[in-house]
């Protein structure tokens, strides 16, 4: 893993996590971007070398509406940057990791993505993301 990629917190409005990041961290979002096989809207931020994501469920049963009606809004995953996703899921599943993925897929921000089960990480949901090269994956 080469460094944190980013950090995602769930929220119920993005329109209204945007304006509460935006004062927060002195920036507007550089992007947003629905990723509809997730039924997520996503909103991201950039401080330094650091991107927050911003993400709202776009369907009342997506996976951040139920996230959010049994956790409430707040920190859903950590993202890690990963130069080869395959070679890493591997590595992983070796190591007695389970992966929620099959196969890595696409997500937002160009990034090929992966999440390994919360319970084998203390809790926490992790994120592999891979840039995507720019001939395509």
């Amino acid at each position: 893993m080469q460094k944190i990629e980013h950090i995602g917190i769930a929220v119920k409005d993005i329109e209204k996590g945007n304006a509460i990041y935006a004062k927060l961290l002195g920036v507007e979002p550089y992007k947003m971007e629905e990723v509809t096989s997730e039924n997520v809207l996503t909103s991201f931020f950039k401080v330094g070398e650091n991107k927050i994501e911003l993400l709202a469920s776009t369907t009342d049963d997506g996976t951040i509406a139920k996230y959010i009606d049994k956790r409430g809004e707040g920190i859903h995953h950590i993202a890690f940057a990963v130069e080869d996703i395959h070679a890493e899921m591997k590595r992983l599943r070796n190591e007695g990791f389970r992966l929620l993925n099959e196969h890595p897929k696409k997500g937002a921000d160009n990034k090929l993505i992966c999440f390994v089960h919360p319970k084998d990480a203390n809790g926490v949901l992790v994120e592999l993301c891979q840039e995507i090269p720019k001939q395509g994956y």
